[in-house]
């Protein structure tokens, strides 16, 4: 290996003087961050994130002690589903969708659809006969929203449910408190 000629900057000016003009670049103004000014720069944003992160926590918790009045709604095509098997619908609004299922004995439970893991959609496994999340193998009791197994921290919302007049109507949302 050759010592005569040694790399340093003069030598990456050299090579890059002939596009100076189209793209200027002057690495003597280029500013110095020094060890403790980005220390400070990565303590202050962790800071930032940190208090972020209590308020929306605390916003959630605030939240979750609102008790909503939720219209009762009518589940359509409730009353002629089969045995063991499970249909969809929306409930409290149009943008949250829910799971009724029909267990082998004809009772009737209903949970949000929203895994609380990571909010995959959860479908009612007939063979098995639990509520199953695809995305992590999270499994749900069909009775009570319990968690079975998998990744999930807490029991799926059950929708509470009545019959009135022969028709399946959602009346609220039970939140499980307890940790599986």
């Amino acid at each position: 290996m050759s010592t005569d000629k040694i790399h340093d900057e003069t030598d990456v000016r050299i090579a890059t003087e002939s596009y100076q003009s189209e793209f200027p670049y002057d690495r003597d103004e280029e500013a110095q961050v020094t060890r403790r000014e980005f220390c400070n720069f990565l303590g202050l944003t962790s800071a930032a994130f940190f208090v972020g992160s209590v308020g929306f926590a605390g916003k959630a918790v605030l939240d979750a002690r609102e008790t909503a009045n939720l219209a009762a709604a009518k589940i359509d095509g409730a009353e002629g589903l089969a045995f063991n098997s499970a249909l969809n619908f929306h409930y409290p609004t149009e943008k949250d969708s829910a799971i009724l299922v029909r267990s082998e004995t004809g009772e009737f439970h209903a949970f949000g659809q929203k895994c609380t893991h990571l909010a995959c959609p959860v479908y009612y496994e007939r063979r098995h006969k639990r509520l199953e999340c695809p995305c992590h193998e999270g499994y749900f009791s069909v009775d009570n929203g319990r968690v079975l197994q998998g990744p999930p921290p807490r029991p799926l919302p059950q929708v509470t449910i009545e019959e009135r007049n022969g028709a399946i109507v959602a009346t609220g949302i039970r939140t499980g408190e307890d940790e599986r």
